[in-house]
């Protein structure tokens, strides 16, 4: 195909996405997607409960695959998707929920690939935090144990350009670090100090972690 002709579809591929997040605006009023986020976003699936309110900001990114990106909010939960974040689908479907009244933040350029994060009452990745293939972040026990043991639930929060690798699993309660690296397939149920290598099930400190601030 000669280069006008890709131009060409390229444009009437962007007008079609433009057209599709209108209509979702239309029918999601609590969606706000920001005009110079990706409009690939018209491929990912919303779930926006009555009072819910979803934000995109600027510059936020994801594939133009369908399904790629799911949002599930729930009655008067708020998600904020900060500046330049990036939802990558390649590897995994991305998995956003938030439960009735809760709070989950994605801070400017967090890079989210192909994992779930679930908040019922908040959830923070900083800025630059990057979680990886298969990963998990819940702020609860998710279900009541028995009877006499009912479910908890208690804020996350991934500290600024903390690295959460794949397979991971960060349970309610915990705090990772600035600057902190959680090694592939780790439960995480304690708080993981600044500027630390932590490995395990559960996890444990394997040793310091220097500045991320500039890492690709």
């Amino acid at each position: 195909m000669k280069r006008w002709g890709v131009r060409v579809l390229l444009r009437a591929i962007q007008a079609w996405d433009l057209l599709r997040l209108a209509i979702l605006r239309w029918r999601h009023p609590g969606l706000e997607i920001h005009p110079e986020a990706s409009t690939n976003f018209a491929s990912s699936d919303y779930a926006l409960a009555p009072g819910a309110r979803l934000v995109i900001g600027p510059g936020a990114v994801t594939e133009r695959r369908a399904g790629g990106v799911r949002f599930v909010l729930e009655a008067g939960a708020r998600v904020a998707i900060g500046e330049r974040v990036w939802l990558r689908s390649e590897l995994g479907p991305v998995r956003v929920f938030a439960f009735a009244g809760a709070e989950l933040e994605l801070a400017p350029e967090a890079f989210l690939n192909g994992c779930h994060v679930s908040a019922k009452r908040r959830l923070r990745v900083g800025r630059r935090a990057w979680i990886g293939p298969g990963s998990r972040v819940f702020d609860s026990d998710q279900h009541d144990l028995d009877d006499a043991r009912p479910e908890r639930v208690e804020p996350v929060e991934i500290g600024d350009h903390a690295w959460i690798a794949s397979d991971v699993t960060i349970l309610r309660g915990v705090r990772v670090g600035q600057h902190s690296v959680v090694g592939a397939r780790s439960v995480v149920t304690r708080d993981v100090p600044d500027h630390t290598l932590v490995l395990g099930a559960p996890a444990r400190p394997r040793g310091p972690v220097g500045d991320r601030s500039r890492c690709r």
